[in-house]
């Protein structure tokens, strides 16, 4: 284990506490309070600095996440919200969603309210607000390397409709700073379904400010309903409220292996100091072949999405104008593949 800049066998780890919790893992937690009270928690801590709170009532999504104790996600208004609370009609999702690090979008709808064979359906789909079940949280040694994960299903389906499930597994190790998602989703019915899905990460203060930059994988970029270009793309600004938000498409060249985008601050608060920070977000290009980027550099709403997908985010009938939307055979299954990486380039403390 590679830890506080040295490297460890287990014994010698073992040997320095009494327990492992003392450097980090995962621990499970309730809410109790307000809209947000019934909530069930799994923080993840690393041991280098990453906090994560995954959480098992609204779709194993990542809620926040800090690094050092600075937020590296944006929180909406509307807090860890119960599903109970959640309206799926028209754009009412807006009220429950988190923010947070990722929001989940799909399992058979992602984008604006749309009319589909299975019914209407609100903005985003269902999978935000759907609890998980199944879940577990692990931690355990493999050789001399402390491993955590956190897994469990998440299902969508009706009478007479769909039958999809979501397996998710979100996974690291002590000691780094890096997490994988891997989803697989399983269309259980016996005739076709629809498949839309987005993975909503959402970055905000103190990583965005207007010192930030953006890199993107090489595509071919537009603006939805603009004429902006992939010089728009990048950078970041202070608030503005009378800022609006826009939509960029990014359209892979390279549709095999990883893509990745990278946001970079180089004075990210790192106690008495600041870090040459990198966030490097990573997914599988082949079955995600699109990254949705969404800008809102309003007041309150100070947000950047980074959104790889695999449809658009104008609904379910501008997906079938366009030949989509992606289709599940009966039986069949397909395996999204996504990675956060945070790396420091070098560390300065302010005298």
């Amino acid at each position: 284990m590679r830890l506080y800049g040295k490297d460890w066998t287990r014994r010698e780890i073992e040997a320095r506490v009494g327990r492992m919790s003392q450097i980090g893992g995962v621990r499970r937690m309730t809410l109790s309070e307000g809209k947000e009270a019934g909530v069930e928690l799994i923080r993840v801590t690393t041991g280098a600095g990453l906090t994560l709170d995954i959480v098992p009532s609204k779709g194993l999504d990542i809620s926040r996440a800090e690094l050092w104790g600075a937020p590296l996600s944006w929180q909406s208004a509307a807090g860890d919200a119960h599903p109970a609370y959640y309206d799926a009609s028209g754009a009412n999702w807006l009220r429950t969603a988190s923010g947070g690090l990722l929001m989940t979008c799909g399992l058979t709808h992602a984008g604006s309210p749309s009319e589909t064979p299975g019914g209407p359906q609100g903005l985003h789909g269902r999978a935000h607000h759907t609890p998980a079940s199944q879940v577990s949280a692990r931690e355990e040694w493999v050789g001399d390397e402390f491993v955590w994960s956190v897994e469990g299903t998440i299902e969508e389906n009706a009478l007479f409709g769909t039958n999809l499930m979501l397996r998710r597994r979100i996974s690291g190790k002590l000691g780094d700073n890096s997490i994988r998602i891997e989803d697989c989703v399983e269309n259980l019915g016996f005739a076709p379904a629809p498949h839309m899905m987005l993975y909503h990460f959402n970055f905000g203060f103190p990583l965005l400010d207007e010192r930030t930059s953006l890199t993107l994988p090489p595509a071919i970029s537009s603006e939805r309903g603009g004429s902006g270009t992939a010089a728009d793309c990048g950078g970041w600004e202070r608030p503005d409220p009378n800022v609006g938000e826009r939509v960029f498409y990014h359209e892979l060249n390279d549709r095999e292996g990883m893509a990745e985008a990278c946001l970079r601050q180089p004075a990210f608060p790192a106690g008495p100091g600041t870090a040459d920070l990198s966030v490097r977000l990573r997914w599988s290009a082949d079955t995600l072949p699109r990254l949705v980027q969404w800008r809102m550099p309003g007041a309150g709403a100070h947000v950047l999405g980074l959104e790889p997908a695999n449809c658009r985010v104008e609904g379910y009938e501008a997906e079938v104008r366009e030949g989509g939307p992606v289709m599940l055979a009966s039986g069949a299954s397909v395996t999204h593949r996504l990675e956060l990486k945070i790396e420091t380039e070098r560390a300065m403390i302010e005298e």
